[in-house]
């Protein structure tokens, strides 16, 4: 049984009533509608989904972008792990699925993204990695595809956005670091184009003057978001003359990545050097001492993130009215003992 036609023979009933009875019709009384209903997982029959959505104009699929690479891949920690939990309980009341569309590190995300659009593949998206200028964006808005991103962006006038409260981080960590004696602050930032890199280290710079402290560029470690960033970091820390005496991290898995690195030249987190990590990760809870770091939950992300997608797409939006503004996501200082010394100034 591959077809509703042969369903229709096999039932003896009309191919329009078979077909009003599995898209749950009214018109259709509740005897048939159980007949034709057995039959169809009896048989395994099911309905041509893809034909269907270009009658209707919509998949009803929503789908979420994601870097695609070996070092994306390696982490257990994925931040998108976590936050498509909390997509999938949105997208589940209007029985709505979410794909993800990895993008791999060797093309260009903006040619990737226009492939998917042209081949109309989904309904609507959640942009991840947001550029400083992003290019995608200015695609979406053009092809009037619904959308909202993780981060901030200089591209577009107005558009949906969640990002998390980088200011914050930087703001309490700085201030942290301050009260313990600490005046040679360093932080990591990507090495790449993406926008919160530039978001964070904005922060940082006038957390410092709120402090009267000056910035200093070298100071600021430009690493790939990984262990192995974290590693590298470290060793670019210990190379500085002036040798700053504490860093904050920009993403939670470098610390174990610093913390080996640091250890290896006799340097001791959290009794000779301070360290503040930015997310509470699984893995990074094992280090010894325990990182001070911020906290927050993925899963709510993940609604906020559905929520307000759902906000500016016009099936939906009298649902969400109150979600489609843009959000700046808070965080809270968990305090561990990696930063916990106080600095003995000479």
């Amino acid at each position: 049984m591959k077809g509703i036609r042969q369903l229709a023979e096999y039932l003896d009933i009309s191919i329009g009533t078979v077909s009003r009875a599995l898209n749950g019709r009214p018109d259709v009384n509740e005897e048939t509608r159980r007949r034709v209903l057995a039959a169809a997982e009896e048989f395994g029959y099911v309905a041509n989904q893809s034909g269907r959505s270009l009658r209707q104009g919509e998949t009803k699929v929503i789908g979420l972008m994601i870097e695609s690479s070996a070092e994306a891949v390696e982490n257990a920690d994925n931040f998108f792990l976590g936050v498509t939990s909390g997509l999938q309980s949105v997208f589940a009341r209007h029985k709505l699925d979410l794909v993800m569309l990895p993008c791999p590190s060797d093309e260009d995300p903006y040619e990737y993204l226009k492939r998917m659009v042209a081949r109309r593949v989904v309904d609507a998206m959640i942009i991840s990695n947001t550029q400083r200028i992003d290019r995608r964006i200015d695609l979406l808005s053009r092809a009037k595809i619904p959308f909202v991103t993780v981060g901030r962006s200089l591209s577009a006038n107005t558009f949906p956005w969640i990002d998390l409260d980088f200011e914050g981080v930087a703001d309490r960590a700085v201030e942290r670091l301050v009260a313990r004696g600490h005046r040679r602050i360093a932080i990591t930032a990507p090495s790449s184009e993406v926008n919160l890199g530039y978001v964070f280290v904005e922060s940082y710079r006038r957390a410092l003057e709120r402090n009267g402290i000056a910035f200093d560029p070298s100071l600021v470690i430009r690493v790939k978001s990984s262990e192995q960033g974290g590693y590298q970091a470290a060793h670019e820390l210990l190379q500085i003359e002036d040798r700053p005496t504490a860093v904050i991290l920009i993403y939670e898995l470098m610390a174990i990545g610093l913390y080996r690195r640091l250890m290896e030249s006799g340097v001791m987190p959290g009794r000779d050097f301070a360290v503040i990590g930015f997310r509470d990760a699984p893995r990074a809870r094992f280090l010894r001492p325990p990182l001070s770091c911020f906290r927050m939950s993925l899963y709510d992300l993940g609604v906020a993130l559905g929520q307000t997608l759902l906000a500016h797409m016009p099936a939906y939006r009298e649902f969400y009215s109150n979600d489609g503004g843009n959000i700046i996501w808070p965080l809270e200082l968990v305090a561990g003992e990696s930063d916990a010394f106080q600095l003995t100034v000479v």
